[in-house]
């Protein structure tokens, strides 16, 4: 097992056991902060998952902690239509991963507390864009 394999795995548990239980009540309620519903790939049932990122011309922009190995990004992979709750309110879109951007001069563009935090316990960054329907 490598260190990044390990790395993941204890950030998931914490994402999973402490943190996502946690943020999934009041993230979508907070500046610089959102709350993803994708649709789950084998259940067909929505997931819900507290994300950091920043509305830009129409666009939420975000980055992964852990790319293509998150379970909030294979949902994206297999269908791309999300909802979004952004200050309280829902959005749908569509989402586009973008493996080509440079996520960490992303991250510098983003809100600073969560960018922080990606930096601090990701371990294979992915830009995220979610295209706001109108």
């Amino acid at each position: 097992m490598t260190s990044t394999t390990s790395k993941q795995r204890q950030v998931n548990w914490y994402h999973r056991h402490i943190a996502n239980p946690l943020m999934r009540r009041v993230v979508g309620h907070l500046p610089g902060q959102a709350l993803l519903e994708t649709t789950g790939r084998r259940t067909g049932l929505p997931r819900r998952t507290p994300v950091g990122g920043r509305v830009v011309d129409g666009s939420f922009w975000m980055v992964s902690n852990h790319g293509f190995t998150s379970a909030y990004v294979r949902n994206i992979e297999a269908n791309p239509r999300v909802r979004l709750q952004i200050r309280s309110r829902w959005y749908a879109g569509t989402a586009h991963l973008l493996p080509h951007d440079d996520a960490h001069a992303r991250l510098r563009r983003l809100p600073r507390f969560n960018s922080w935090n990606v930096r601090m316990l990701g371990t294979n960054l992915l830009t995220v864009r979610i295209d706001l329907d109108r």
